[in-house]
């Protein structure tokens, strides 16, 4: 099943995040709770985790990108 994983939100005044690096490639194995990417917000650098495990199917924003909390950032393929 596939699934869109979106930016959350990491804080109540939250307007917008960077994303600075993807940590897993697309095709590569995600375990729920392995960093996936680093945002930056206000000049801070958070990893965002897995959700839940699966396979990294698609990357839908690319590293500068400027993102709203729940813009959407990747698909997951899960079993």
């Amino acid at each position: 099943m596939e699934k869109q994983l979106t930016l959350p939100r990491l804080r109540e005044e939250m307007s917008s995040g960077v994303l600075c690096a993807w940590l897993k490639e697309e095709g590569e194995a995600v375990e729920a709770g392995e960093p996936l990417y680093e945002i930056e917000t206000d000049k801070v650098v958070n990893q965002i985790e897995a959700s839940e495990a699966g396979v990294l199917k698609r990357q839908l924003c690319e590293e500068g990108d400027e993102l709203a909390p729940g813009a959407p950032v990747a698909l997951l393929e899960t079993e």
